[in-house]
């Protein structure tokens, strides 16, 4: 096992129960060479504060695990995992059965995502740390949940940051059909898990496809960056007066048009638009009662905050222009590097330059199966606004 020393005064975040321990906080590093391993780390009078995961290739040295001198292996893991599926299993089995088993860091597991759609889990493994427990992590799920098969979504930019290639397909069980058929609050969706974006739903927004339905009688709405179609779905199902689907990609497209199909609105009135939802929103001349704007992230690294503030404020400037008097926008950004005050700012300063004045009806996150952990604020990474246009 490592032993790792950080410089001094820097123990302070650990102690307090962040986990992300970077390079240049280390004095020095003793005993096992190894590229990946477990680490105990010290303070520089050599106390002993913390256990975590390491990697001497990432810019995150550690990722701290616990703050206990507990033995990380498959039992450390079955722990863990029972700890976060028991709040899953009480507050959405009962509503829908698609939703987040493991969220990172937000269930002290950075590194690791396990989403459940139906009798199927989708993992995805971002560190080298977790990827090399994956063994034991798959036989924990295996013995704590009862599902058909268990594969994998293992890829993005953290993997290639800590030194792994991608890595898809079956880890444990059958290998799942081509989609998956998810209810989620009486509504009916079918999810590609294996070639759709993410582990191929954004379960994250259900609550806020949730306060979408509130919202939607006989308005007009655009679902723009519309995925596979699951705010088109809830806009109909709440009253609607139309819906315009507008994404860029064709098999999205396709995909929500199976899901209005699934759930009665083949019929309804509305289009299915393959478009760029920056040139539409610029260029269209069609007024909206209400809007939804959840673009893909736009700031990737801390150092894209400038161009996607950019970006942002020209997405809400033209959505705003838009929209009626009364008319309502549901603003989002998933970038994790733009604060939430940061995006407030932006949006604020898109409505002034639109000239409309603009009240916040209420503020938006992600849904109880994607916690964030008090000690990791880094791991709210959506941000959401709910505002009406006065005049």
């Amino acid at each position: 096992m490592q032993r790792i020393f950080l410089k001094k005064g820097r123990e302070a975040p650990v102690l307090r129960g962040h986990p992300w321990i970077f390079s240049g906080a280390i004095e020095k590093v003793e005993g096992d060479d190894e590229d990946v391993g477990v680490a105990d780390i010290f303070d520089s009078q050599k106390n002993w504060i913390a256990r975590g995961l390491s990697n001497v290739k990432s810019q995150i040295r550690v990722r701290v695990v616990t703050w206990k001198k507990e033995s990380i292996d498959r039992a450390f893991f079955s722990r863990r995992l029972s700890q976060a599926l028991s709040p899953r299993e009480r507050y959405l089995s009962a509503t829908t059965n698609a939703y987040r088993l493991i969220n990172g860091e937000g269930d002290f597991l950075p590194g690791l995502i396990v989403d459940r759609y139906d009798d199927f889990l989708v993992c995805q493994f971002f560190t080298a740390g977790m990827e090399m427990f994956k063994a034991d992590i798959v036989n924990a799920l295996n013995d704590l949940v009862d599902v058909k098969g268990i594969s994998e979504r293992s890829e993005g930019k953290v993997r290639v940051e800590e030194g792994l290639e991608p890595a898809i397909g079956g880890l444990a069980g059958e290998t799942p059909p081509e989609t998956i058929s998810i209810v989620e609050n009486g509504r009916k969706f079918l999810v590609d898990v294996k070639r759709g974006q993410k582990t191929g739903f954004f379960l994250d927004q259900r609550d806020n496809r949730a306060f979408l339905l509130t919202l939607a009688r006989d308005r007009r709405i655009l679902n723009c960056f519309s995925y596979s179609g699951a705010f088109s779905v809830y806009g109909f199902e709440g009253g609607a007066k139309s819906v315009i689907t507008l994404d860029s990609s064709r098999p999205a497209l396709e995909l929500a048009e199976q899901n209005l199909a699934l759930n009665g609105f083949d019929s309804a009135e509305g289009e299915l638009l393959k478009g760029d939802a920056f040139t539409y929103l610029k260029e269209s001349d069609l007024n909206f009662d209400l809007i939804v704007l959840d673009p893909p992230s736009l700031a990737p690294r801390r150092s894209d905050i400038n161009a996607a503030t950019g970006a942002y404020k020209f997405l809400n400037l033209h959505a705003l222009k838009r929209l009626d008097p009364g008319g309502i926008l549901l603003t989002f950004s998933c970038s994790q590097h733009l604060t939430a005050d940061l995006f407030q700012k932006v949006v604020f300063g898109a409505a002034v330059d639109a000239g409309r004045k603009v009240t916040i009806l209420r503020k938006l996150g992600h849904s109880i199966d994607h916690p964030v952990s008090l000690h990791h604020p880094e791991g709210d990474y959506l941000k959401g606004l709910a505002l009406r246009v006065l005049d």
